[in-house]
């Protein structure tokens, strides 16, 4: 396999994953919507091996090699597909790769929501940090925060009961994902703070809790993606 047709193997994984973003991605510039799936696509890889489940051991040696390879893109050296796009901007590649630990810690059900935050905070900051110089944006307002909400709700989405605090699983009061991912949607707003691109994946993610946090399928439709993605895209 060439070293384009790799590339364009795992952008078309990420692709398969979010078929939603077919419809949002107009309202990225045509010579960025490349680069916005490979960075979406890494941290893909990342929620992979947040959410892993049986033995932990592969998906351990795999985090540690993209600390690695992280931190050989901050010395424009670059070994995966994913580099051809990612490696040459100068964004702060090392402390991303110094955050990922953060996610082997974040596989173990937290005591509550409080600890499910805080776990994962500093990997969600070096995150936003790295997306304010991929998308060539400056950081305004609470970027992280979005950031945060949405790995832990891709973990829910993902892992299920497994993802969910102790302390509601405790209280016995019915659904506990479904009273987690209600918890999760009263603090991510339908238009985040961030880049634009982040903005557009946070609304079809949150979509997703959404029908999870009512108990329904989510039901997608071309319509109501354009109109939430455009919302959220809105300057």
């Amino acid at each position: 396999m060439t070293t384009s047709s790799a590339l364009d193997s795992f952008l078309d994984k990420w692709r398969t994953r979010w078929p939603e973003w077919s419809v949002a991605e107009p309202f990225v510039p045509l010579a960025q919507r490349n680069l916005v799936v490979a960075w979406f696509t890494l941290l893909q890889e990342f929620d992979d091996i947040l959410n892993t489940g049986g033995d932990p051991m592969p998906a351990d040696a795999k985090l540690a090699w993209w600390g690695e390879e992280l931190r050989s893109w901050a010395g424009q050296r670059s070994r995966h597909p994913l580099g051809r796009l990612l490696e040459p901007l100068r964004a702060p590649w090392a402390e991303l790769a110094q955050a990922l630990p953060a996610l082997v810690d974040a596989r173990a059900a937290p005591l509550d929501p409080a600890q499910a935050m805080a776990g994962l905070q500093a990997y969600a900051a070096a995150v936003a940090a790295v997306e304010a110089v991929v998308f060539d944006t400056p950081a305004r307002g609470d970027v992280a925060a979005p950031v945060l909400v949405q790995t832990l709700a891709q973990r829910l989405h993902e892992a299920g009961v497994a993802a969910v605090p102790r302390s509601l699983l405790d209280a016995g009061h019915g659904d506990a994902a479904q009273l987690w991912a209600q918890q999760l949607l009263a603090g991510w707003p339908a238009r985040v703070a961030g880049p634009r691109p982040r903005r557009l994946y946070a609304s079809l993610a949150r979509s997703r809790l959404q029908a999870r946090a009512q108990g329904r399928e989510l039901k997608v439709t071309p319509v109501r993606t354009l109109l939430r993605t455009w919302w959220a895209g809105r300057g």
